[in-house]
């Protein structure tokens, strides 16, 4: 009888089939915020069958290889790249962003949205890397719709708006166009990295729309959002727009995706769904950081380009290296029967696979990590024990240290980096620096030059600021202000030497920091901070000139009451390293933050 009725329905069936039986399909392979991590890493920790096991995880040469195997797959994909290219170690350091522009043209981006930390040394800066990227034969098109640098004045634009950036570009797919629009966040660009004045950001969601609107007209159906702009941001992006399919974003290195088995702490599915202003369906997704993860994206589009299904895939690239402490507190290699289960916990998880490092890609990084190699591989120093590195106390930025060894008073290492920069700046009664200018948790044992420079990777100067106790106060509720903004980055907390505080967050800007007491270079106890006296205040120039949220340090900066004194705020903590010896943790009476609630 139901096969009666079955055969009886199949014309009817066949009208009814869902959208995707002739559905019109697209895949994206994507990273983001690689940040000049180009090897691998090799302190990755999952649980495995189980079990804490460390393995080594990412590098480029293995994005490379997986993303070569995906395209076998997928030969009409798209591959893009969701900004911060640059910046953070000394493959940028040394080299500038080469060895980050050689490699990603060894892949070949279809798109390339810049993120706010290619500003970090300025237009010229940018265009230095961009200049290295076009020497490739990929051509990749570089996108920031909302940038704009003045024509003429910027060296982003002496000929025309687009010499180096545009707005968006369209691609053929499967027979269908695809336009792709770059948007990059605009606050945070503007106020944490280090843009020429003149240089503009637009609105995002404005930005966005005005593009998909143009893309439309054009009668490109099929409109990709490529977003250095956070994940939730994205989602509202996404809610407050129309026209928008995809959004493949980066900025706020959101691991999405099922890995919470694995120990991880994903921020939501991958890829995850949001319904348009107009009540269709927007597909958001993003690939972590650091080389990590590559996303492979299927989208399924309907005849009039609506997003009828979206799924995929977010791939972490593994070693075949896999160990566990022994009996002796030692990390060693698990041993055979343990390793087939592992192999198995491998085999079932879409999202894990042991990847082989391209060997040209190995090749062609080999040349600029063999110079590192030889520059940073003097040891400099000790240090005495593990220090925690951390943003916002509590917050959980470091790979070393549970949150709740930092949700009192925040970070070791940046308290220390603020005694050194004291130390060295030999006029100053007081130090200040930003939580986001201090990289990496630092380890016990050997301190090399080359760790130094990865714990601070910028191009900055120690600068001296002439202000009074009034205008400190007035700096750290600056800096909280923008650290507690979600428009904000909460690299913007404040360390420092010389000076500390209680914060409650909870308070309105100007009433956050309390108990704010000052102890001089030779003084044996502390005492509050005098409001009317002038003290000198060393920090970063680029602080210094009102980035992060460090309003009142800008206007200082303008008013003249600033002296460079061109010391290498890396090269400062070196020599910092090398009169000590040893790097100690600080007594708690010492850190900035007395208390955090």
């Amino acid at each position: 009888m139901i096969k009666k009725i079955l055969k009886g329905a199949l014309p009817f069936l066949i009208l009814l089939m869902p959208s995707w039986a002739s559905a019109e399909k697209l895949t994206i392979l994507h990273i983001n915020d690689h940040h000049s991590h180009l090897e691998a890493n090799g302190s990755m920790g999952l649980d495995l069958d189980g079990e804490s096991t460390r393995t080594k995880s990412g590098g480029f040469p293995s994005v490379v290889t997986k993303i070569k195997e995906l395209r076998s797959e997928n030969p009409n994909s798209l591959t893009l790249h969701a900004g911060d290219a640059t910046n953070g170690t000394l493959y940028f350091t040394l080299f500038e962003g080469e060895a980050d522009a050689a490699l990603m043209n060894y892949v070949c981006f279809d798109a390339f949205v810049v993120g706010n930390h290619e500003f970090n040394n300025g237009d010229q800066g940018l265009v230095t890397f961009l200049d290295y990227l076009k020497e490739g034969n990929c051509q990749t098109p570089v996108l920031g719709a909302n940038v704009q640098p003045e024509g003429g004045v910027s060296p982003l634009a002496k000929s025309s708006a687009e010499d180096y950036i545009q707005p968006y570009t369209v691609v053929e797919r499967n027979g269908e166009k695809v336009g792709i629009i770059g948007i990059v966040i605009s606050k945070k660009t503007k106020m944490s990295s280090n843009p020429d004045d003149t240089t503009m950001f637009l609105d995002e969601v404005t930005t966005a729309q005005k593009y998909a609107d143009e893309l439309k007209a054009q009668g490109v159906d099929r409109v990709i959002l490529l977003s250095h702009y956070g994940y939730d941001n994205d989602l509202a992006l996404a809610q407050n727009t129309s026209g928008i399919d995809i959004i493949v974003g980066g900025d706020s290195h959101s691991l999405l995706g099922d890995l919470s088995d694995l120990g991880l702490k994903p921020s939501g599915s991958y890829p995850t769904m949001v319904s348009d202003a107009s009540g269709n369906d927007v597909c958001v997704v993003t690939a972590w950081q650091y080389s990590q993860i590559v996303g492979e994206l299927h989208a399924e589009f309907d005849g009039q380009g609506n997003i009828t299904s979206c799924m995929g895939t977010p791939h972490m690239m593994l070693a075949d290296s896999f160990k566990r402490k022994n009996a002796d507190g030692e990390r060693v290699e698990i041993e055979e029967g343990y390793r087939d289960a592992v192999y198995n916990v491998i085999k079932v998880n879409p999202s894990l696979s042991i990847v082989e490092p391209d060997a040209d890609a190995q090749a062609l990084m080999a040349n600029y990590s063999s110079k590192i190699d030889e520059f940073s591989s003097e040891v400099i120093g000790t240090v005495s024990e593990d220090l925690c590195l951390e943003r916002i106390p509590g917050q959980g930025k470091s790979k070393m240290c549970d949150p709740s060894k930092t949700a009192k008073n925040g970070s070791d290492i940046s308290n220390i980096v603020a005694q050194a920069f004291r130390q060295m700046s030999n006029l100053s009664d007081i130090a200040i620096q930003n939580g986001g200018g201090t990289r990496v948790d630092v380890a016990a044992g050997n301190y090399t030059l080359g760790d130094a420079y990865t714990l601070l990777p910028f191009s900055n100067t120690i600068v001296e600021l002439s202000m009074t106790g009034e205008e400190i106060k007035n700096v750290l509720e600056d800096a909280l202000d923008y650290a507690l903004d979600p428009d904000g980055s909460t690299g913007a907390y404040p360390y420092a030497a010389g000076l500390r505080w209680d914060v409650d967050s909870s308070q309105p800007k100007g009433n956050r920091i309390s108990n704010l007491e000052f102890k001089g270079r030779s003084d044996s106890s502390w005492s509050a901070l005098n409001m009317s006296q002038t003290y000198t205040v060393a920090t970063n120039n680029y602080i210094a000139g009102g980035k992060d949220g460090y309003l009142t340090f800008g206007d200082i900066s303008k008013e003249g009451r600033v002296v460079d004194t061109y010391l290498g705020y890396a090269q400062s903590f070196v020599d910092y390293v090398k009169n000590v010896g040893t790097i100690n943790k600080l007594p708690i009476s010492e850190y900035s933050t007395q208390s955090f609630k």
